[in-house]
């Protein structure tokens, strides 16, 4: 049995024109030779009347303050709606479907509500299915607890489930839903002519998706990778081949750019920049400093650590509550707000001379004030005015020659 797990976002079962156009890619499939497990997430986007934005505007409106296990409990409805209209849809063209939760589908979780872990899938009730000639459409975004309680699975989590019931069906490919032709070299709200990867590493996405790029969730590729099983990110509404996500030496072998050193050109907006200074006689300070927001749940991202200060960002929602315990604990520090993250990722820069040269002469070309920069193996990053940043995210495009 060749098996293909079929991942629907939101506008690609949002309306009556959308879900035949989902319903083709199935009937596709099956043309094919693959047997098919669908996952679709809620209709639309906020503002849409079953979208899990709106679900969760109409229990704030009883009590802002609900508990978390009733707040995944709503959340849950708008797979539920989708699964069912969509498999109504399947239905009615003589494929039999069958809508499952989560839970149906096997999927158990721990008990944090909001972002709960899969723990194990047990896919034995959807091969039932499957081998009856059924196809199973499964809630995205969901699960339950060893008790049967709905959980749901953080942002980016009907991604996550396609990817988890990939491996446990030992499917044959993920393919990944959108309103989008495949995963882009830049934002082509920012960049015009930002083109499609046609095949990109497992760890370059994950770094996109960290970085700000938001096609695929990078918990989804992180469980997808360690058993190697491929996905393909594609759009509903088109013939496109979309971009394949794999091993970096499937990617060498398939690219039509072998050897790309930059994959792409990702960022993160509306971020607060901090200088605190450090007792440079302290070799605990920096760790103190760390632990203090640590303690108050303070996240932090771009840590550059020196004897006699610190540089981090966190995000604006944070700033002001790190300002106000960071001026209580007595330290002195400086605060650049309204910042924002551009980075240049791709594996291939590893090893390669040059990289930061061009990167900071693509930005200063452009007067681009550079903050701060952070860099690993694959992502060269910089915290720069949020102003600028369109102008920062052309310019490295342009540097990188993507």
């Amino acid at each position: 049995m060749k098996i293909l797990v079929q991942k629907f976002g939101g506008t690609s079962v949002a309306t009556a024109e959308a879900r035949i156009a989902a319903r083709n890619k199935v009937m596709e499939a099956i043309k094919a030779g693959f047997t098919p497990a669908v996952v679709v997430s809620a209709m639309g986007r906020k503002g849409d009347p079953y979208a899990t934005d709106s679900l969760i505007e109409i229990i704030k409106r009883e009590n802002h303050a609900v508990d978390l296990r009733d707040l995944d409990t709503i959340m849950c409805c708008g797979e539920l709606i989708s699964a069912a209209v969509m498999a109504a849809s399947l239905q009615s063209v003589g494929i039999n479907a069958a809508a499952l939760t989560g839970g149906q589908a096997g999927i158990k979780t721990d008990a944090n509500f909001g972002d709960a872990k899969i723990r194990n899938i047990n896919p034995e009730n959807l091969m039932l299915y499957m081998n009856a000639g059924i196809v199973p459409v499964v809630c995205g975004f969901q699960g339950v607890t060893e008790d049967g309680r709905f959980t749901t699975l953080g942002r980016g989590g009907s991604d996550t489930t396609a990817a988890a019931l990939g491996v446990a069906l030992e499917a044959d490919c993920v393919e990944i839903y959108t309103d989008v032709e495949g995963i882009m070299t830049a934002d082509p709200r920012v960049v015009s002519d930002a083109s499609i990867l046609d095949c990109v590493s497992y760890g370059d996405v994950c770094q996109m998706a960290h970085q700000g790029a938001k096609v695929i969730h990078a918990r989804a590729v992180e469980i997808a990778m360690e058993k190697e099983i491929p996905i393909v990110v594609k759009s509903t509404f088109s013939d496109a081949p979309g971009t394949l996500i794999c091993n970096e030496d499937v990617v060498e072998k398939n690219s039509t750019e072998p050897g790309r050193i930059i994959s792409s050109v990702a960022y993160l907006k509306d971020l607060a920049q901090f200088k605190v200074r450090l007792d440079g006689n302290d070799v605990n300070s920096g760790h103190k400093l760390f632990d203090d927001l640590a303690h108050n749940n303070i996240s932090v991202g771009c840590l550059n650590l020196q004897p006699e200060q610190s540089m981090f960002s966190v995000f604006m929602f944070d700033a002001e509550k790190t300002c106000k315990l960071l001026n209580d604990l007595g330290y002195f520090f400086e605060v650049h707000s309204e910042c924002s993250k551009v980075s240049a990722v791709g594996s291939g820069m590893r090893g390669v001379p040059g990289i930061m040269a061009t990167f900071v002469a693509a930005l200063a070309e452009k007067g681009i004030t550079i903050l701060q920069t952070v860099d690993s193996d694959t992502t060269i990053s910089a915290i720069i005015s949020q102003e600028r940043l369109n102008d920062a995210v052309t310019a490295l495009h342009d540097a990188f020659k993507l």
